[in-house]
């Protein structure tokens, strides 16, 4: 079988490596621990050796944090409002010691923020190739450690804004008060359900406000201990909810398109029910359709149906 293209994710905690067959479908595809923050002895060309090891020779096009400042190379780049077959005209090449070209799509700036995005531009570039008809005018979110409200429009990007409410749920569940010495419990869709309600009810002093009500509750008994997790990320979720519509990144009278992983995604259509928003699921692998999408349009492809 003929390998036209390898296609990296590569963030900042994982390393995803596929290999496309010729009429872009994923072959094959390899998980590694590899993220940008967390390499093997040997850096960034050990574990792009990990990745392609046996697989043959063929482009590479990488996207995520491996093009960021601490990454393998910098990749610059791009402002807003950016159409997204202007990635394929920017990318960055280094010719590693395996022999191999790797190149690595560009970032996006918003300068209004200011605020930045690496491999979400990739993952948008999939979802219009998937379904064109949302190039017109589209509102995505894009759920994880940092969140990314995009806002496309005439094919292009046209802004975003990013929500660190993973982050946020991780360092509280791990080093604050409200996490100290609770232990992990089965996932609790009332606590969830709870915590969203509390968020949504805030008003005006939002849901960091009600923050410490996740141990009050505890204390007090009305939270069980096991449940205070999925009481916090209801209260996140739902905050960067109640502030998607004060910011208008969200409306209930258009639909919001999710990208990502799908028990993520799940609790946020759960969360967008008690805001009255329509949360509609993407499916397939986005990523690696967006990687191909660039690929084509930066002409790797070229000349390799019959080698």
């Amino acid at each position: 079988m003929i390998t036209p293209l390898i296609g990296l994710d590569w963030g900042s905690t994982r390393l995803r490596a596929y290999r496309f067959d010729e009429a872009g479908g994923v072959a094959q595809t390899r998980a590694l621990p590899w993220g940008s923050r967390h390499l093997p002895e040997g850096g960034f060309a050990e574990a792009f050796a990990q990745a392609v090891e046996g697989w043959p020779c063929a482009p590479v096009l990488a996207c995520g944090m491996v093009g960021s400042r601490g990454g393998w190379r910098e990749a610059p780049y791009l402002d807003t409002p950016c159409r997204l077959d202007a990635l394929a005209g920017a990318l960055t090449s280094l010719a590693n010691p395996g022999g191999r070209t790797v190149h690595i799509v560009p970032g996006l700036r918003d300068p209004a923020g200011p605020d930045v995005m690496r491999g979400e531009e990739t993952q948008v570039a999939g979802l219009l190739a998937q379904a064109p008809a949302l190039a017109e005018d589209a509102r995505l979110l894009m759920p994880g450690t940092h969140s990314k409200w995009v806002r496309v429009r005439d094919g292009a990007v046209a802004g975003f804004t990013t929500v660190m409410t993973g982050e946020l749920f991780a360092v509280l569940r791990a080093h604050s008060i409200l996490g100290a010495g609770v232990a992990e419990g089965l996932a609790d869709d009332e606590a969830f359900a709870r915590g969203v309600a509390t968020a949504r009810d805030a008003g005006a002093a939002g849901g960091l406000s009600r923050l410490f009500s996740a141990r009050a509750l505890m204390l007090e008994g009305a939270l069980a201990p096991a449940a205070v997790a999925d009481f916090l990320s209801g209260l996140l979720i739902g905050d960067e909810l109640r502030m998607a519509l004060a910011a208008d990144w969200a409306s209930p009278d258009a639909p919001v398109h999710l990208v990502g992983e799908d028990a993520l995604c799940a609790r946020y259509r759960q969360a967008a029910e008690a805001f009255g928003l329509s949360f509609l699921a993407t499916p397939g692998a986005i990523g690696a359709q967006g990687l191909w999408y660039v690929a084509a349009a930066a002409g790797l492809l070229e000349g390799l149906s019959h080698a």
